[in-house]
């Protein structure tokens, strides 16, 4: 049995040995076996492939606190490996609720999460500065009482929501870094310039970058080279999924049995889930 101070320690330390990391993002206990047979380090859930698989939309509030940490678990009890997890805006607007789901993520078994400063409500989707320093560094207490690393990522959320301000977003995760995340993450940065300029801005604190939009052009190695540490998907891998099967279903239902002829082999699947 790996211990939960192991899998804390492992996950801190691929934050701080030379290079880029990928931390993949399964939504379920399934993905989460595969990624970790195809020798993925750490994993992270993401809020949207929960959401998708529960027929919900992502990013309005339709899966609840509890419903997440029921997921996560789920991915935790899957594998020996690390996994952080996706908390959204800590499920309230008050700092304490942001620290009392810090709590709870460590009490499933995670070892990381990430708080965001979007409010989820579209006439205000970022919350003012101030509540949202205040916010990472009421997470960043509850993670140092631990006995145990807690690797806590905190997001600046803006180019999601509509406002391109770079220099806001670096001005938040600068904030952010001060009041003791351990990473910081941007996400929907897309040019070479920009991820340049949130790794100088923010050196030498890990910075994430969220791959596997069209709009972001540079390999894995172009990253690591500008100084990523650290990317992950989102809810790409689910994507990826959900799109073949319906592809694959859309062509059923216009007769056609080409791509489920095309599937994974049932052998395969069930060998992966012997492990």
């Amino acid at each position: 049995m790996i211990t939960q101070r192991e899998r804390g320690l492992a996950f801190q330390a691929l934050h701080q040995r030379d290079g880029l990391f990928v931390l993949p993002n399964p939504w379920d206990a399934g993905s989460a076996k595969m990624l970790a047979g195809l020798g993925f380090q750490a994993l992270a859930s993401t809020s949207a492939g929960l959401a998708f698989s529960l027929g919900r939309c992502d990013a309005e509030g339709a899966v609840g606190r509890e419903e997440a940490l029921a997921n996560a678990r789920a991915i935790v009890e899957a594998t020996p490996l690390p996994v952080a997890a996706d908390l959204e805006n800590g499920y309230c607007d008050h700092p304490d609720t942001c620290a009392e789901t810090i709590r709870l993520a460590a009490s499933i078994g995670l070892v990381g999460g990430s708080i965001e400063d979007a409010t989820g409500r579209p006439e205000e989707p970022i919350y003012p500065f101030e509540l949202a320093v205040e916010r990472v560094r009421a997470a960043v207490r509850a993670a140092r009482s631990l006995d145990f690393p807690f690797t806590l990522a905190a997001r600046a959320e803006n180019l999601l929501h509509g406002r391109n301000d770079l220099d806001d977003s670096i001005r938040r995760l600068q904030a952010y870094a001060e009041a003791g995340a351990d990473v910081l993450y941007a996400p929907g940065l897309s040019s070479r310039e920009e991820i340049v300029a949130v790794v100088q801005a923010l050196a030498p604190c890990p910075v994430n970058v969220l791959v596997g939009s069209p709009a972001l052009k540079l390999s894995l190695e172009e990253l690591a080279a500008l100084g990523v540490k650290r990317v992950s998907l989102g809810s790409a891998l689910a994507r990826v999924a959900y799109g073949a099967f319906f592809q694959a279903a859309e062509e059923l239902a216009g007769g056609g049995l080409g791509a489920v002829q095309r599937g994974m082999p049932f052998a395969q699947i069930n060998q992966l889930f012997r492990r």
